[in-house]
């Protein structure tokens, strides 16, 4: 497999030149430093949206941003789980580089490294006036912005409170509502003669949920189709087979207390699923719907044509796929998520992008924008020239992913960092250790927290991943030549975690 594009850039230290240089800096100079917005939602899926093909809502504003920028069609997390895919976000990097590894949940027992760069805090520094507001969850208080408002935790959806700037104040509405209307506001305080960086990440359409009141009612009359893979039998996954607690009926019924008592566990299933899924779609909406009141104003006052907004997901989410819910495994569903990127003033409008992308390009790519070096420390790479419609030679050909909760490294880590030492660690879906390699049309995935057990699928022939091909012999080159990538990212990324009690030793990369 080809050599990744990193190892083929130089870049100049600090010492030597007196500033860093972005590696993958644009030749081509912006007529001034754009405002930018980043917009993430939580677990919501590219079949979410109308862009991407849903014809169960309708989403018009994302749709504008697909319209008048660029719609990503393979655009990935690093470790598909909330708190460490916002992390990776602000850092540009893997989890084992920043140190959120898992979602802690309320225990501030894993720390964001201080010592690493944000791009918030970067362009604080390069003059931009910064906000956050919504959806923080990280242990640690945001850092590197003039402005926050963010959500304590997990948050509620109706009569949150908010911690603005360091205060816990409680208001009145739908948090949906409210986050809007505290980017509404800061955007009130802007200048002209000072960008800025308006991060806009909503609670939606996390679960446990309540819709927006207006939009309760919304598909209430429709059936919803079951997912092709809703039965699945995992019968040639071992793992997957285990994750019980991923399942509707396993881990819903005490979310509806309404659920009849009389159903069969087959009618059960349908009947949570068809109200969870639902209850998604509609917190979708109601960011659609937000999302246009943020445009509306961009529009208002002149600033869209100088404005880069990027609008994601924290990762991607099963909605009955495998008969799940939630995420972590590096299946497609929960791997892939939505990106729209649009700039006006530099990149063409109605353009789809097939190369594979990562939320580690993330902040290399708004950095590039803005002009601000890029830091060393930084895994990603920007996305700016893609983006303008230009060539990017030696681009990835593979992706890796990492995924750390329920890993004894992960465990070891907590307990050592509480009081009591009988204090052990797993999350409630109990999914184990993994990391991965996915290229165009196969993807290799390596359970290290279960013993020697692997898992390979042929996407084009299996898109629903429902065929474990691992060992089977017409794919053997194919599985050898993924393993050497997977060791080879493994080793360029420099992830060498804990396996059980014994240190991953380097492998050594493919020749």
């Amino acid at each position: 497999m080809p050599v990744s594009r990193r190892e083929a850039i130089k870049t100049v230290s600090l010492a030597s030149a007196g500033v860093l240089l972005s590696r993958c800096g644009s030749d081509v100079p912006s007529p001034r430093r754009p405002n930018i917005v980043y917009v993430m939602t939580d677990d919501q899926t590219i079949d979410q949206m109308s862009c991407y093909g849903s014809t169960l809502i309708k989403t018009p504003h994302m749709d504008r941003l697909a319209a008048e920028g660029v719609r990503f069609t393979r655009s990935y997390v690093t470790n598909s789980l909330c708190a460490p895919s916002r992390a990776t976000v602000l850092t540009g990097c893997y989890s084992h580089v920043h140190g959120i590894r898992g979602n802690s949940e309320g225990r501030e027992i894993e720390v964001l490294d201080p010592n690493l760069p944000t791009f918030p805090a970067l362009l604080q520094q390069a003059g931009y006036r910064t906000a956050i507001v919504g959806k923080w969850h990280l242990p640690q208080a945001p850092v590197g912005f003039d402005y926050s408002s963010i959500l304590p935790g997990q948050g509620l959806y109706v009569d949150p409170d908010f911690i603005e700037n360091g205060e816990r104040k409680s208001f009145k509405g739908h948090a949906t509502d409210l986050t809007t209307d505290f980017a509404l506001n800061f955007l009130e305080t802007t200048t002209p003669d000072q960008p800025f960086l308006l991060i806009y990440q909503h609670k939606a359409p996390h679960r446990p949920f309540t819709p927006i009141e207006r939009h309760a009612d919304l598909l209430a009359d429709v059936e919803l189709p079951y997912p092709k893979t809703f039965d699945d039998d995992y019968a040639t996954r071992r793992v997957a087979a285990e994750a019980a607690d991923m399942k509707f009926e396993v881990s819903l019924a005490g979310d509806y207390p309404d659920l009849p008592t009389d159903l069969s566990p087959e009618q059960r299933k349908k009947w949570i699923f068809q109200r969870f899924v639902k209850d998604h779609y509609r917190g979708v909406v109601g960011v659609d719907e937000n999302l246009g009141r943020v445009l509306k104003y961009l529009d208002q006052h002149g600033l869209s044509d100088d404005t880069l907004i990027m609008y994601t997901s924290d990762n991607g989410f099963y909605l009955g796929e495998h008969g799940w819910y939630d995420k972590r495994f590096m299946y497609e569903p929960s791997l892939s998520v939505p990106l729209l990127v649009r700039y006006p003033r530099l990149i063409p409008g109605g353009r789809v992008e097939n190369r594979m992308v990562l939320n580690i390009d993330y902040a290399p790519t708004i950095l590039d924008f803005a002009g601000v070096p890029m830091p060393s420390q930084m895994q990603g790479e920007s996305l700016r020239p893609m983006l303008e419609g230009r060539a990017t030679p030696g681009w990835r050909q593979s992706i890796y992913y990492s995924y750390f909760e329920n890993s004894w490294e992960l465990r070891h880590l907590k307990q050592d960092e509480m009081s009591d030492p009988s204090f052990q660690y797993f999350t409630p879906h109990r999914i184990g250790p993994h990391r991965g390699v996915r290229t165009d049309r196969y993807k290799l995935i390596e359970y290290y927290g279960e013993g020697d057990y692997w898992e390979f699928f042929d996407l084009q022939a299996d898109p629903h991943e429902l065929h474990n091909r691992y060992g089977e012999g017409q794919y053997a080159e194919r599985i050898e030549a993924h393993r050497r990538e997977l060791r080879r990212l493994q080793a360029e990324y420099g992830d060498f975690g804990v396996v059980g009690r014994a240190t991953t030793p380097a492998p050594a990369a493919a020749g």
